[in-house]
């Protein structure tokens, strides 16, 4: 073994790894679920009962908070956070770099006789002041205007954060600038979810619910991740840095058997997985699903429904906790969405739904959803918010990582289509036909084997090529990354679903009030919304070559690349829109726009210099080495008058040429490509560096199948893949 070869290091390193002492608790799951969190319950017990009320009212109803209870509320969180070990505070937001946000301040203040008190008052509750102007704000704030506030959201409840040191109250905030506007992903989740709900009440007392409780939008977000060992993705510069790996051979196994995909958890990482669910539930987050993905060391955990606010906060702090007891066990946990070339990628499939604990979900269609007309135009409504906003829903989850994995045979298309089942696009073909009177009943399957039961047969079946896809009581966005918040998606469906849902009561209210019977009038709505808008339901398969072709012929947009989709952020619809609803001002979308291209210029431009980097002070020298060893052998044979094979060495020589080339030309290209026109600039990233790098990494993987072993000092997709 070369002395400085870190590969066969970590690999050694890995054998004798030793798992951290095993955790015992005495109590159950359910003893300890939410016992971090400031919770309605907590609350109940803790503040004054008028108080209370007052608050329950915002949590509940939406209703404005009364900042009169602040000090009283400020006061018991206080409380509650020290006897729980709390010596820090802290207003946790999620600014546009996409990641969590926080700023500590201690309870403690000095007073005039040398000690200390704690304190912590309603308006340092309420309100908070961190810097805004080293944020990503797209041209809202100049570098040298520093002020931006944060503001308690009190729909989202307070939490202790536990560390070994001391404990941290944290509280879930908006994050906005001095002139008001949105510099984070939870101001727009919130106001988007207003506007939704305003319209779906419209709808609801059209069809007799006189006085709804607020309707909200309902979240289930699945996290799909991979594991590494932690001495192997130290070794790996480009997973440290960048997060996927930049180089590295299909490995002899890859994921061609299925043998992974929901296989016995490994024990390391079920020891993992046992310990981050037991920090996830007393924070009071539901974890409910865990198993095996599809790729070798990918895995899944997937949570229960929660309101969409709270579930986008759940999944930052998710990811947290699960970066910190991977390390625990020795591990890294990677939410890239493809970290693996050549294997799956990682996604985070939000499973969306609206309605209130009065009347449960809006979209459940009942067993004759035929006759379900309150579900058809809620689905209906679905239907053209998807058709007409398809290339914002693209935009919401556009990123250099996630370019990596949609439209690849593991996530969906990048054209947006919904996917309705047999039972319902059967329902909807009938309203176009002139109404529906059936609708296809769930069957049974009979196994044949006497001791089991019979089991029932879903009406439909699904769809896993579907970006948007109904599945029973609920639609799949299926094509979010799995490293990036689920509030982008979730503003964008909750807007779209506001104008759908707005245009649909206005129909309907414009159609009753000239006389109209409501069920006439609700049967010519929807055969017009299938008429305008059924070119989006597709059932087919979303990765067939004639996909696409299809969808061009149907108007479908194909945004294949971030770069493509990022200018749909700008249109004059999309601005409209956004406006209308009082989810976003023009200057915020444009500054949206001017971010998302400049996070796909750096990370692109990050990988880049990583990809020269490795390229050049690893890879090139242990090839060289290689070479040089083959040369020699050469030379000693032919100079002792033997034949000498010269097809390895010509088999070496052949890709080293072709990585000298592929460097030079990278090397060219960066520092080059970038301008004052961001979107220009992209472009040129995405056609000219992209594919410079994809051509030094072909050569140097082909080296890595060729380079003698004990040069290679870069993990090998094998050893991170399958050594756990």
């Amino acid at each position: 073994m070369t002395g400085n070869n870190v590969r066969l290091q970590a690999i050694k390193d890995v054998e004798a790894y030793v798992p951290p002492t095993p955790i015992h608790p005495e109590d159950t799951p359910g003893d300890i679920f939410g016992e971090n969190v400031f919770s309605v319950s907590v609350m109940q017990r803790r503040l004054p009962k008028t108080v209370f009320k007052s608050v329950l009212a915002t949590i509940e109803r939406s209703e404005p908070l009364d900042p009169l209870v602040a000090d009283a509320v400020a006061s018991a969180m206080k409380d509650w956070a020290m006897e729980k070990g709390a010596t820090h505070y802290a207003h946790v937001f999620y600014p546009l770099t996409g990641l969590t946000a926080e700023k500590h301040d201690s309870f403690l203040d000095p007073v005039g006789d040398g000690t200390a008190l704690a304190s912590f008052s309603g308006k340092t509750l309420i309100q908070g002041e961190p810097d805004a102007s080293s944020f990503p704000n797209g041209g809202l704030r100049n570098t040298f205007e520093a002020r931006g506030y944060t503001g308690w959201d009190v729909m989202s409840p307070a939490y202790v954060l536990e560390n070994p040191n001391g404990n941290t109250l944290c509280i879930p905030t908006v994050f906005i600038s001095m002139t008001g506007e949105a510099l984070d992903h939870k101001t727009p989740v919130l106001r988007s979810q207003q506007a939704m709900a305003v319209h779906a009440e419209r709808v609801l007392r059209l069809f007799g619910h006189e006085d709804p409780d607020r309707i909200v939008a309902y979240c289930g977000p699945e996290q799909e991740y991979f594991l590494v060992d932690s001495h192997f993705f130290l070794a790996r510069p480009d997973l440290l840095n960048a997060g996927r790996t930049l180089f590295g051979a299909k490995p002899p196994k890859g994921q061609e058997f299925d043998d992974h995909y929901f296989g016995a958890i490994p024990e390391r990482v079920l020891g993992f997985m046992m310990e981050t669910e037991r920090e996830l539930f007393k924070l009071g987050i539901p974890a409910k699903t865990r198993h095996n993905e599809v790729a070798p060391g990918q895995f899944e955990v997937a949570p229960m429904f929660e309101r969409a606010n709270e579930a986008s906060d759940h999944q930052q702090l998710l990811m947290t906790i699960f970066k910190q007891v991977a390390q625990k066990h020795g591990m890294e946990c990677l939410f890239h969405e493809k970290p693996f070339a050549g294997v799956n990628g990682s996604g985070k499939h939000v499973n969306f739904s609206i309605g209130n604990s009065e009347l449960g979900s809006l979209l459940v269609p009942g067993a004759t959803p035929h006759d379900n007309a309150q579900f058809l135009v809620f689905c209906a409504a679905v239907i053209r918010a998807v058709h007409l906003y398809g290339g914002l829903l693209r935009v919401s989850v556009a990123s250099a990582s996630n370019d990596h994995r949609l439209g690849a045979n593991e996530a969906p298309p990048a054209i947006v289509s919904i996917f309705l089942g047999d039972q319902l696009a059967d329902v909807f073909d009938q309203i176009a036909k002139g109404g529906a009177t059936r609708s296809k009943e769930s069957g049974t399957l009979t196994i044949g084997v006497d001791t089991l039961p019979d089991l029932t047969k879903d009406p439909g079946d699904r769809n896993r090529t579907s970006p948007f896809a109904f599945t029973g009581n609920r639609f799949e966005f299926r094509a979010a990354g799995s490293q990036q918040t689920v509030a982008a998606p979730m503003v964008v469906i909750n807007t779209i679903m506001a104008e759908a849902l707005d245009y649909c009561a206005t129909q309907l209210e414009t159609a009753v009030a000239a006389g109209t019977d409501f069920n006439e009038a609700v049967q010519t709505l929807l055969a017009t919304i299938v008429a305008d808008h059924g070119a989006v339901i597709f059932n087919g398969n979303g990765y067939s070559d004639e996909w696409p072709i299809e969808a061009e012929q149907r108007g479908l947009k194909n945004l294949r690349t971030t770069v493509d989709a990022l200018p749909e952020l700008i249109s004059p619809e999309a601005i409209e829109l956004f406006g209308k609803y009082a989810v976003f001002n023009e200057r915020e979308m444009h500054s949206r726009y001017e971010i998302g291209l400049e996070q796909y210029i750096l990370t692109v431009g990050v990988e880049a210099n990583l990809t020269l980097e490795i390229g050049t002070t690893t890879i090139l020298p242990a090839a060289i080495r290689y070479q040089t060893e083959l040369a020699a052998n050469v030379a000693a044979l032919k100079a002792a008058g033997l034949e000498a094979d010269l097809s390895t060495l010509q088999a070496v020589s052949a890709p080293l040429a072709d990585l000298r080339a592929g460097l030079a030309t990278l090397a060219e290209l960066i520092g080059h490509e970038h301008g004052d026109d961001a979107l220009a600039t992209a472009t040129k990233i995405r056609d000219e560096v992209l594919p410079a790098m994809n051509a030094v990494r072909a050569a140097a993987d082909t080296l890595e199948t060729l380079v003698a072993d004990d040069l290679w000092s870069l993990p090998t997709y094998q050893e991170m893949l399958y050594i756990l």
